[in-house]
């Protein structure tokens, strides 16, 4: 945990619908879904009775450390993994029911940029995915360009994309995601392989997309960055439940005791070892003024803290406090790394 990593905390929230209200069919929901692999005493539940709901227009991020079950859920909604209960409704279509009329409005961008046509250019692409979502490529070819250009694909649009980068392929794979006008997308670890700016340069477009289109959107991403910017509700998951489900803010609001940090050249190793006998040290950092000490602890240890350095003769170059972020939030839930 770091207080010079930068973050964005949540504005949006979710609102929850009324029946009267038009939007009040969720885009997605999902009721008593469980999946188990292999029985007998190697039986593995992937999946147990996991329930939730996501409203028109919002984003939501499904996170979850290996194994927690947020990739068979996925994949149950999108039909590659039969569950073996449980009941799947998108735009208040039943999937076992309709499959082909749920499907229409469901797209998915798979890890790996694994769901494109590598022998068509990248324009060619954006129009066959349109095609195929019964969507006429010429009617939306204006919306495509600027999708080409908000991604930095403009120069290459007419490319085979398997001559693009890795990189290149990843932003290929979104626009064909984003062009078949499904309302209704997964999107898979959308930055991985994008340089800083490329994946800020994806959220802003991503959110964008959202707000014009009333897209809804659930993002799984080990980049809490991304979570943070474009969510507007998290869910995360664990051994094959739902263990948080709220929005990114008040997810982040149930941790704002964090602690305190300090900077100077004259923290020395023997100050620094009494400051580990009298506080939870979190992080010690390197810096261009010295060390930065950071403990968890409240506004009173904020003061013996003080008071310590003080005694110690230490000239202090900065004092803070320390926020958590979701990846903070996220390690303290699971009680692992993402």
């Amino acid at each position: 945990m770091s207080s010079q990593r930068p973050h964005r905390r949540g504005t949006r929230t979710v609102e929850e619908s009324t029946p009267t209200e038009d939007r009040a069919t969720p885009a997605l929901a999902v009721e008593g879904l469980s999946k188990q692999f292999g029985s007998g005493v190697e039986a593995v539940t992937a999946v147990d009775d996991v329930s939730f709901r996501i409203e028109q227009g919002t984003v939501v991020g499904l996170l979850g450390p290996n194994g927690a079950g947020k990739t068979t859920t996925i994949k149950s909604v999108l039909g590659l993994v039969l569950p073996d209960s449980g009941r799947i409704r998108v735009q208040g279509i039943d999937m076992a029911d309709q499959p082909r009329k749920a499907y229409r409005h469901v797209d998915a961008m798979l890890e790996g940029a694994r769901n494109d046509y590598w022998r068509l250019t990248v324009r060619e692409n954006l129009r066959y995915f349109s095609t195929i979502k019964g969507v006429k490529p010429d009617a939306v070819a204006d919306r495509h360009e600027r999708l080409l250009a908000k991604l930095g694909l403009l120069e290459k649009a007419d490319e085979p994309v398997r001559s693009l980068s890795r990189g290149m392929k990843q932003k290929v794979s979104l626009a064909s995601v984003l062009a078949s006008e499904s309302d209704l997308v997964f999107l898979d670890e959308p930055t991985l392989g994008l340089d800083v700016e490329s994946s800020l340069t994806l959220r802003r477009e991503l959110r964008r997309i959202v707000d014009e289109r009333a897209l809804t959107a659930v993002v799984s991403s080990h980049d809490m960055d991304v979570i943070e910017d474009v969510c507007d509700r998290v869910i995360i998951m664990n051994e094959g439940e739902i263990i948080a489900d709220d929005s990114v803010s008040a997810v982040l609001d149930q941790f704002t005791a964090s602690g305190f940090s300090v900077t100077s050249p004259d923290i020395t190793d023997s100050l620094l070892s009494t400051i580990r006998e009298r506080f939870e040290v979190v992080e010690v950092t390197s810096v261009e003024r010295g060390r930065r000490v950071e403990v968890t602890t409240d506004s009173d240890g904020f003061y013996r803290l003080l008071a310590l350095c003080r005694d110690h003769d230490v000239t202090l170059a900065g004092v803070g406090t320390v926020e958590p972020d979701l990846e903070d939030v996220f390690i303290e839930i699971t009680g692992q790394g993402s």
